[in-house]
């Protein structure tokens, strides 16, 4: 990846954990942590991997996302809008009655959202059967399927990893975001994953472990899945809740966040203005690159 689109895709998380914490902070509650650990995904997804038209979500070779850690849906939802599928400000209407952003993603519902999610595990089932069928069809097209360390609690998952290993379905590219807390507490404390990684190998997938923060190393953890043609695939992102707000990634509970203290909306705010000022300088630099 050259440095000016490593740049590029930095901004663009930038915009995507903006719009998160805009768009939480205006509902007054919810999702905050997961959906910050998958920021720098969704922006090399959206920003590079994805064969998409946001002018036409249902285009027929286009790639496929299935998240199945469902309650990151504000991150979900945060670059589908930065990406044009929707007016950003949809994003404010999030859990209303009748919005088109449901607490978790409804297909039925949200423009570029191919899989309805939520119930974790379920997820994984339904990326190995689009990958099932777009083998069946000879399609080289994708499907991303980002899974939480901490939904890794479901049976459900591993049936369907053991799935894709057996029939080596290296087009279903499987993303665990490893952030090592899930609704009860630490993953090492509710159910200790070990090294996931390493249990991933030892289902037969070709797995990478990355820091879920690099842009380009996600990037290239993407590239070298697509070079391995004749067993599944895994990619191990390395991330914490809350990634990218010093505050939140260290705030104790922070799977879903309340903005009910002073506290938290003083840090809320101060979080919205460096972001909007970091964005600014971004594409000041930008423009006078030109």
């Amino acid at each position: 990846m050259e440095q000016k689109q490593a740049v590029n895709l930095e901004l663009f998380a930038a915009k995507i954990r903006l719009n998160v914490l805009e768009m939480l902070y205006h509902r007054g509650y919810g999702h905050l942590g997961g959906s910050m650990s998958i920021v720098e995904l969704m922006s090399v997804l959206y920003g590079k991997q994805l064969h998409i038209d946001p002018a036409n979500p249902l285009m027929e070779d286009r790639d496929y996302v299935v998240l199945s850690k469902g309650h990151a849906g504000p991150g979900w939802y945060s670059a589908l809008a930065e990406k044009g599928y929707f007016d950003k400000k949809v994003l404010f209407t999030l859990n209303e009655g009748h919005t088109m952003l449901p607490s978790h993603p409804d297909r039925t519902k949200t423009p570029g959202v191919d899989m309805t999610t939520g119930s974790l595990g379920q997820g994984s089932s339904a990326a190995a059967g689009i990958a099932t069928g777009l083998k069946m069809n000879k399609s080289d097209r994708y499907v991303y399927l980002i899974v939480g360390d901490g939904e890794l609690d479901e049976g459900q998952c591993w049936e369907a990893f053991q799935y894709l290993a057996n029939y080596k379905l290296n087009h279903c590219i499987v993303i665990i975001d490893e952030n090592k807390r899930q609704l009860d507490g630490y993953t090492s404390q509710v159910m200790n994953l070990f090294d996931v990684a390493e249990k991933m190998k030892a289902f037969g997938f070709y797995t990478q472990r990355v820091k879920g923060n690099d842009v380009h190393a996600i990037d290239q953890a993407i590239e070298k899945a697509k070079q391995c043609h004749d067993q599944a695939v895994c990619i191990v992102l390395d991330t914490v809740k809350g990634q990218g707000i010093p505050y939140f990634e260290n705030m104790e509970a922070n799977h879903s966040v309340k903005f009910t203290s002073e506290e938290i909306k003083k840090e809320t705010e101060k979080a919205i203005l460096e972001l909007k000022e970091k964005i600014r300088e971004e594409e000041m630099n930008d423009d006078a690159s030109l």
